[in-house]
């Protein structure tokens, strides 16, 4: 009887098996999921990602300031190692850039005549290797982001040199660049100039003169980098980029437009969003604003009547002479005493950064720019990379000033300058282009044109060494100087553990005080 149960029960079971079997990828099938994407879209997505925060590059080049460095608010304003504030490029890139990227380059392999699409997401797909390494040194490269294609052997990669990943970036833009076609397809879904990008285009020679002059913008970024480590490989890739076309007005600029409602401009939302009483400008920013009278200074900078609540104050103080930055390594304990300005509303008595122009949630980001390649492009002259000499350099400097001055009139709530501020700016002492202090007076208008660009603005300083800045003394966590480099996120150590060891082993540690190839 026993075996007769068990038998009725086998039968009934393979019955219910055998049916569950026939419907089972029915039953398991979502319908409304997606079965294949349009790789243009995967790159317009791209497109759209946070410059990052406030308060991890932008504190280290001293624009900005967080004065409380307690618990979650440790960070590189006080020389912290905290995988809060150092994972954001890291984070920003490899799980949606890099991987939707390689995807979308895999899947144009069966689509040969969209030769144009590939070439810009070669590009875009450079630019964020460049910044990834520039962030941390040796990363996964050659083998990032394979694993959906490949297999699970790719899920935790191996980490490259990062000179190795800098060379193949070179590669990779000045072949995208060459096949680029006026007759070849066009990108509507492209954010920067396509059908509805912010410099709208409708035809394929008219985008495509554009990716040309954004790639070799890039190479030129590049070869920038090489300054210190290898000057002669800077100036020959510095010298390649601006023959082959870069950038040459404000109408040529890499940006998106936030419309304040279906997308808002993420990097500046912790500023209204997420108790603003913690963000201040930082004093030596602000200095260089007043010390040069800047005309931009209004539209960057403010002082509200409660830091708090700073979109609740609609007529901030922007007098350019009643600016004051929060002074690096002091406290938020300390501000509040006699020695310092004391508090103010519900935070502190000194400027934040403008939350209706440049920090408004609807201020486009620009990724590149027409002013950082003219100060770029000065900087190479001065050195002899170009042509021109000091009389380029000091052209090229000045159209940079004007073109990121110009730029200001696509940020919310603000004015055009007028040209007599303009020319005044231009010739007073602090900005009055000089041979002799040529580097420094460039790279210091690039410091504020990287304003908002916090990965740019940081590598720009540890290439340069400009602006001066006096690092932060209140510990010395960092050797009395400035970080580095980011160190690794941590779920690194513990998922790839073995990758993560090798890496930190070739670049003398996982610390913030060691340093990137170009940085000598």
């Amino acid at each position: 009887m026993k075996n007769t149960k068990i038998y009725i029960i086998a039968i009934a079971l393979l019955t219910v098996l055998g049916s569950c079997d026939k419907d089972f990828v029915d039953i398991n099938t979502n319908p409304y999921a997606l079965t294949s994407v349009d790789p243009a879209l995967l790159f317009a997505g791209s497109q759209r990602t946070s410059l990052g925060g406030w308060e991890s590059e932008h504190t280290i080049a001293q624009h900005f300031v967080n004065p409380h460095n307690s618990g979650a608010t440790q960070g590189p304003n006080f020389n912290t190692d905290n995988d809060n504030f150092n994972n954001g490029v890291w984070d920003g890139s490899y799980p949606n850039v890099i991987k939707n990227l390689t995807q979308a380059l895999f899947l144009l392999e069966t689509q040969p005549e969209r030769v144009n699409l590939r070439s810009m997401i070669r590009i875009w797909k450079a630019q964020t290797f460049m910044n990834v390494v520039d962030s941390y040194g040796d990363v996964p490269y050659f083998n990032a982001g394979q694993a959906f294609i490949k297999g699970d052997e790719f899920f935790y990669p191996s980490y490259d040199d990062d000179a190795a990943i800098y060379a193949d970036l070179e590669k990779e833009l000045k072949e995208s660049v060459a096949a680029l076609s006026a007759t070849a397809d066009f990108v509507s879904a492209d954010l920067f100039y396509g059908a509805k990008g912010s410099i709208p285009s409708t035809t394929a020679a008219v985008q495509t003169e554009k990716w040309k002059k954004l790639g070799n913008s890039l190479l030129l970024r590049l070869g920038m980098r090489y300054s210190k480590a290898d000057p002669s490989k800077a100036a020959a890739i510095a010298a390649a980029a601006f023959s082959g076309g870069v950038m040459t007005s404000n109408a040529d600029n890499a940006y998106v437009q936030f419309d304040g409602a279906a997308f808002t401009n993420g990097k500046n939302g912790g500023l209204v969003n997420n108790n603003p009483y913690f963000y201040y400008a930082a004093e030596p920013f602000v200095n260089q604003l007043k010390n040069t009278e800047d005309p931009r200074t209004k539209f960057i900078i403010a002082t509200y009547k409660n830091p708090a609540d700073p979109l609740a104050d609609t007529a901030p103080n922007v007098v350019t002479a009643e600016q004051f930055g929060v002074p690096i390594g002091i406290l938020n304990t300390e501000l509040s005493k006699a020695a310092y300005r004391g508090v103010r509303g519900g935070g502190y008595n000194y400027s934040q950064m403008n939350v209706n122009s440049l920090a408004s949630l609807t201020a486009p980001a620009f990724w590149v720019t027409y002013g950082e390649v003219s100060l770029l492009l000065a900087e190479a002259a001065q050195r002899g990379w170009i042509a021109g000499g000091a009389a380029a350099a000091k052209q090229y400097y000045e159209d940079g000033i004007r073109a990121d001055i110009a730029r200001y009139s696509l940020y919310p709530k603000t004015s055009a300058i007028p040209e007599g501020d303009i020319v005044a700016f231009l010739a007073s002492p602090n900005v009055a282009y000089n041979a002799t202090n040529g580097i420094e007076l460039i790279n210091n208008q690039l410091w504020i044109v990287y304003l908002t660009n916090g990965v740019q603005a940081f590598a720009n300083f540890r290439r340069s060494g400009f602006p001066a800045l006096s690092p932060n003394k209140a510990n010395d966590l960092y050797g009395g100087g400035f970080a580095r480099r980011f160190s690794y996120p941590d779920y690194e150590l513990a998922q790839n553990n073995a990758n993560y060891l090798a890496a930190a082993a070739a670049i003398g540690g996982d610390k913030m005080t060691s340093r990137v190839f170009w940085d000598k």
